[in-house]
């Protein structure tokens, strides 16, 4: 037990050094840190199960500040608690450049910061994720390996974002009892008031969504402790209300929207050193203090030490497997289980829709990887996404190996961050291309901390047809081609989804797009390579060493390309067909395979149904596209094709003009 004085006084050393660096900096959150001091000391000093000296402890409990503005909070925890790469200089380096202390928590730039957050909301979304990740790793490997709790400190902004009752929905359906959700709920927003804006029942509402709610004063230790308590020992996923202070100890500014997102001013700062009896200097802790929060980050030690006797002690091939799976390799049986199926497609050359190739490629996969796990936000039969091995996951049985999202694709894309970020486990899941709009922050996000999440993306052009513009993506793939370390796959038939599939699974750190087709393709590779030319984002699929055309196409256009290029030949034009299914890894070519594979032809055409964003890239300014210039249409897709002229006629009749 630790005494009030203490407590508080460790719960100061938080506000002090949020409020000293804010100032230093000239810019940050002063108000959230101090006003959660209370309950983050908590929280850290008598229920985390967390090792500063052994950061990434698989057994380790998660703890997500999903109000990503409040950021000093999470630093001043992780230098107090003796992290060893988050140091007093870091501190002092809040918000400058090249600091690891950024002013929103950035995945990978120090120990202990478990998710990138600050778009509000993605970090409780995050939390469900990971808290799906412990109760499917602990039914598959034993509470003996996967046992532990997943926090999220939230603010009122995150539970206004729409993505939260995505989120909590799923949690409450899924019983993740297992995570807990602090609340600072302070009443402030950047505006004022959140009177102004919202006058919601938070507690009704995550009951309706099948949570047990509590609360407490979250300035008073013994009551914070009490529902913690309450909360581990519940069959339900646990709201705790905090009911706290903005910019606590700020004797003028405190419980005003005046400390949210501002510095505090010397003049604030003397008086708040004042009010809470703190004497020192700028980003001097007192020994005594350091020292207790030192001990306290080493109260797991033995619980850590104890777990690892367990790992050491367990089946050797469990304990092989759990090793390889949170170390993020695939087993050495996956490249040649990727190339017998190469061959098979080879010979069999299957005339199939891209998301019926991903569903046998998928097949083969999840037969050799037991730690994919698969998805769709409702459209399971659509998406193709469920094979033989993916029993369903249900509230009462995490045996399976598919989750049932809902239709909620903001908060599957994020939930399925949190999983990838857990470690233990490849998630992957399906919607259509058109929704990756509603997923995108997500997408983004997973780019931004090189985290491998692979989205099958269906219904990838108006080849859907009949549904019509409001489900025909145009803009779609030039906008996915725009984040920057996404991989976005455009596979033009079986042979190459399976390519594509290898190529995003072998990534560890980056997401993965795989648009695919809802009509049939034809093969377009016919022989077997045992290379992965889909690897090289770009290759050439129809050669001619005298080519005066180069026709370069991706997914259901390639066979476009491929009858255009027939068809020049046969009136003497020489032309060749470079298959596209990936920009980006094309562009991080060496630069002569790039060179070469755009070749030298007067004539060069891109052929996509899509618009012609990025393109320019590889045809160049004066090339000719073939493409959309409009949103779709409703119609049978054969006609839409002959609609908007992404026709193997309109390829022949625009080289020829061009030649002429």
């Amino acid at each position: 037990m630790i005494s009030p004085d203490k407590h508080n006084r460790m719960a100061n050393a938080i506000r002090f050094l949020a409020m000293d660096a804010v100032e230093k900096a000239n810019s940050g959150h002063p108000g959230m840190p101090m006003g959660c001091a209370d309950v983050a000391t908590v929280l850290f000093t008598r229920f985390l199960s967390f090792d500063p000296k052994n950061p990434l402890w698989p057994d380790r409990d998660r703890f997500v500040l999903s109000a990503g503005h409040g950021s000093m909070l999470l630093y001043a925890l992780l230098y107090l608690t003796g992290y060893e790469d988050m140091t007093i200089e870091d501190i002092k380096q809040f918000r400058q450049m090249g600091a690891k202390t950024a002013g929103h928590p950035e995945y990978g730039h120090a120990s202990g910061i478990e998710t990138t957050t600050g778009p509000l909301g993605q970090g409780v979304a995050n939390a469900v994720g990971m808290a799906i990740a412990e109760k499917k790793l602990s039914t598959e490997f034993g509470s003996d390996l996967q046992s532990h709790y997943t926090y999220a400190l939230v603010g009122d902004g995150c539970l206004m974002e729409g993505i939260s009752q995505e989120a909590i929905s799923l949690a409450g359906h899924l019983k993740l009892n297992k995570l807990i959700v602090l609340w600072d709920n302070n009443g402030i927003s950047i505006d004022g008031a959140i009177s102004l804006a919202d006058s919601t029942d938070q507690h009704a509402r995550f009951r309706a969504s099948g949570w047990n709610t509590l609360a407490v004063d979250g300035h008073n230790p013994e009551e914070i402790a009490a529902a913690l308590e309450t909360a581990r020992k519940s069959d339900k996923p646990t709201m705790i209300a905090c009911k706290t202070v903005i910019g606590f100890g700020a004797p003028n500014k405190a419980g005003t929207h005046k400390v949210h997102g501002s510095p505090l001013g010397a003049e604030e700062i003397a008086a708040a050193r004042k009010a809470l009896g703190w004497e020192e200097e700028p980003f001097v802790v007192p020994a005594d203090v350091l020292d207790a929060w030192r001990l306290a980050g080493l109260r797991s030690t033995k619980t850590r030490k104890d777990w690892e006797e367990r790992l050491a002690s367990s089946d050797a091939e469990k304990r092989a497997e759990f090793t390889r799976r949170f170390a993020g390799d695939l087993p050495g049986s996956f490249d040649g289980a990727i190339d017998a199926y190469k061959k098979k497609l080879a010979e069999t050359k299957p005339t199939v829709a891209t998301r019926k190739a991903s569903e046998d490629a998928l097949e083969v996969i999840n037969g050799v990887l037991t730690e994919t796990v698969g998805g769709s936000a409702d459209l399971t039969g659509s998406n193709n996404t469920k094979t033989s091995q993916t029993k369903s996951i249900t509230p009462d049985d995490f045996s399976g190996r598919y989750i049932h999202y809902g239709i909620r694709e903001h908060g599957m894309a994020a939930a399925m961050n949190g999983i990838a970020l857990h470690g233990g486990l490849i998630p992957y899941s399906g919607g259509f291309l058109i929704f990756s709009d509603y997923c995108r922050p997500s997408i983004r996000l997973a780019a931004l901390m090189g985290i491998r999440v692979i989205h099958v993306l269906t219904h990838d052009s108006i080849g859907l047809g009949e549904d019509g513009p409001t489900h025909q993506p145009v803009e779609q793939m030039a906008a996915l081609r725009a984040i920057p370390n996404l991989l976005m796959f455009r596979p033009a038939d079986a042979t190459e989804t399976a390519e594509c599939w290898q190529v995003a699974l072998e990534n560890k750190h980056r997401p993965s797009g795989l648009a695919l087709t809802r009509q049939n393709l034809i093969a377009a590779r016919t022989e077997y390579e045992e290379k992965n030319l889909s690897a090289y984002g770009a290759y050439e699929l129809v050669s001619a060493s005298d080519a005066k055309v180069s026709i370069f196409a991706s997914g259901s256009e390639v066979e476009i390309a491929l009858k255009a290029q027939a068809a020049l030949a046969a009136k003497g034009v020489p032309a060749r067909v470079v298959s596209v299914p990936c920009f980006e890894l094309f562009f991080e070519q060496p630069e002569a395979y790039r060179k070469a594979i755009i070749g030298n032809a007067p004539v060069k055409i891109g052929v996509e149904a899509a618009i012609r964003q990025g393109w320019d890239s590889i045809i160049g300014s004066d090339g000719i596209f073939i493409g959309m210039k409009s949103f779709g249409a409703s119609g049978p897709y054969k006609e839409l094709y002959q609609h908007f002229g992404i026709t193997p006629e309109a390829v022949v009749t625009a080289a020829e003009a061009k030649l002429a």
